[in-house]
């Protein structure tokens, strides 16, 4: 959740030409301005200006009415005589953002537990399926090839390709995509990936299915909510 910031030009700015604003507002003279490679310097330093700082910032307030928008902008832009005192204006977008934080904490709390319950369902589902065994601390796996290599310790480098999904298929971070394998220490990733990449030999390729306990948690990680829980394709190159 990004914060919004009192009265700067910045945060201002960053409302211009929200995708998720007001429906209802009335068409604007904005509407019908058309800029293109031809149009003056000024022309495209205001619109440059307007959609960089809403497109880094759009998540600052949802529900913006543009119509009061505009008219606080052009006021303030202007110098004319504000509406509300600035105080009152402060005491507005610090009351906005109070309600949003609370929002925010709600909808995450609900979120979090609603993550563990459908983890919970789907590896108790997933258990049940042909060839995926579960280890001691709830971490499940399923060989999908073979290795014929040595098996790495904890303290050891390793070299991987992998691909990370969510349950619903959603894909958040992976190798293959990129066009390369990573390396990295495994006692410095997540601990279902500690455990489970220690199974495997070299040139082996697994699937595993990770609880949230023995991945990022309730802290969650970037692309990855609270409470989730992971399914990873494994393969182990080389252990180092």
């Amino acid at each position: 959740m990004k914060k919004i910031t009192t009265l700067t030009f910045s945060v201002l700015a960053s409302a211009m030409l929200l995708t998720g604003c007001n429906t209802n507002s009335k068409e604007t003279a904005a509407a019908s301005i058309s800029v293109t490679e031809q149009s003056t310097a000024e022309q495209k330093v205001g619109y440059s200006l307007g959609y960089m700082m809403a497109e880094g910032n759009k998540e600052s307030i949802a529900d913006l009415d543009i119509d009061t928008f505009e008219k606080g902008f052009r006021d303030g832009y202007k110098g004319s005589k504000s509406a509300l005192t600035k105080e009152q204006m402060e005491k507005v977008l610090t009351d906005y953002q109070k309600v949003q934080e609370e929002k925010f904490v709600k909808d995450m709390a609900t979120k979090t537990a609603e993550n563990k319950t459908k983890g919970a369902a789907f590896l108790a589902e997933n258990a049940k399926k042909e060839g995926v065994k579960v280890t001691a601390s709830g971490l499940q796996y399923k060989v999908l090839t073979p290795g014929t290599g040595k098996s790495p310790k904890a303290t050891d480098v390793v070299e991987v390709n992998y691909e990370g999904k969510l349950i619903d298929g959603t894909v958040f971070d992976s190798s293959y995509e990129r066009g390369e394998p990573v390396e990295f220490p495994l006692n410095q990733v997540i601990a279902g990936w500690t455990e489970g990449v220690q199974l495997m030999k070299e040139g082996a390729k697994y699937e595993f299915y990770i609880p949230s306990d023995i991945a990022y948690g309730e802290a969650g990680n970037q692309g990855i909510d609270p409470n989730s829980t992971l399914v990873f394709v494994v393969e182990l190159l080389k252990v180092k």
